[in-house]
């Protein structure tokens, strides 16, 4: 690691009653306190994760992490988080606002951290690891067929489609608007199981949710700012009001750049969006990226590799440090502006 940061998870998913070794909230509590505090004793510089709730959906979540932080605050220095999505009803609009109850959780368990701070008096700050996060679901009924016992059986391999490239962005953007306090955040796998790269014997090729994540890595670098964003909403089945343009901006001082990340989550109107830069002045724009496909089922396969893929827009405009866009319905966006 470049700046030699000593990370350890103390377990993972101990919550769960069909791990080996599962333990009560109290148990694992007392054992993650007293194994971080021996691990400091050998290295005072290392960090440590104690294990939240394995899922939001877990009926011990709340007090679960509440019950941990309790036996071991002093100790520990971030509280893991577990989530995955997935459109098991082929609802594609409650299945875009699922980044709404990401928020709602992030939120949640950040108020937990702090509950636990005012009622010990504490004077430090935990901040959350969101160590596995994913859309997953498409594999699951093909993986309940595998045969028991073989050998490095094809498993976990979800093929992604567009919608879900859109979801991953918009969990992105709320990744990043909680880089207050979601100080890790981990996409579960990246190569072949529920990831963003697929191989075969014969040649590798980029899933849909590749091109979000690689532009957040790429692009989602500096300081997050508190981006303020007026939308109009919709109702969701699961997550209740679910706004229609999720967005970010993020400040790279070094470079002297702007990004704005944003996802336009109506499937049937383009959505005219205005931007006060003028603070930022004398920016230019560099490009408007676009990620968007008529059929949000499309997929990218070995045979066809780029039929989900990013183009670039025009629609952008800046005057008088003011920005004005176009953002397409259903569509990922990444613009960029330079000095």
């Amino acid at each position: 690691d470049p700046h030699n940061i000593k990370l350890w998870c103390l377990g993972n998913e101990m919550d769960g009653p069909w791990q080996m070794g599962h333990k009560t909230a109290s148990e694992y509590g007392r054992i993650a306190a007293e194994t971080s505090r021996l691990m400091k004793f050998m290295d005072p510089t290392i960090e440590t994760v104690a294990c939240g709730s394995s899922n939001l959906t877990m009926p011990t979540f709340g007090s679960w992490e509440y019950t941990v932080l309790d036996e071991c605050y002093d100790e520990v220095d971030y509280l893991s988080l577990h989530q995955y999505y997935g459109n098991y009803a082929n609802d594609t609009v409650d299945f875009l606002a699922s980044s709404k109850g990401m928020d709602d959780f992030i939120s949640g368990v950040v108020a937990i951290c702090d509950a636990v701070k005012a009622k010990k008096h504490g004077k430090k700050q935990i901040n959350l690891s969101f160590d596995e996060w994913n859309v997953w679901y498409h594999s699951n009924e093909q993986d309940q067929k595998l045969e028991k016992w073989v050998r490095a059986p094809h498993q976990l391999e979800d093929v992604y489609n567009f919608e879900d490239a859109l979801l991953v962005g918009s969990m992105l953007i709320t990744l990043l608007r909680h880089a207050d306090r979601v100080k890790i955040a981990c996409l579960a796998q990246l190569v072949n199981v529920i990831a963003p790269i697929m191989t075969s014997d014969t040649g590798a090729w980029r899933q849909t949710i590749f091109y979000p994540y690689m532009h957040a890595s790429v692009y989602g670098r500096g300081t997050v700012l508190n981006t303020q964003i007026l939308t109009p909403v919709y109702e969701s089945k699961t997550y209740g009001e679910a706004p229609y343009l999720d967005s970010v901006c993020i400040w790279d001082e070094e470079n002297d750049a702007l990004t704005i990340f944003a996802v336009n989550k109506s499937l049937d109107e383009d959505m005219e969006v205005s931007c006060d830069l003028r603070q930022f002045e004398g920016c230019r724009l560099a490009e408007h990226i676009v990620l968007t496909n008529d059929d949000m089922k499309a997929v990218n396969t070995e045979a066809d590799p780029n039929h989900v893929t990013p183009t670039h827009s025009d629609a952008t405009k800046l005057e008088n440090g003011k920005m004005h866009t176009v953002l397409g319905k259903h569509s990922w966006n990444v613009i960029r502006l330079t000095k």
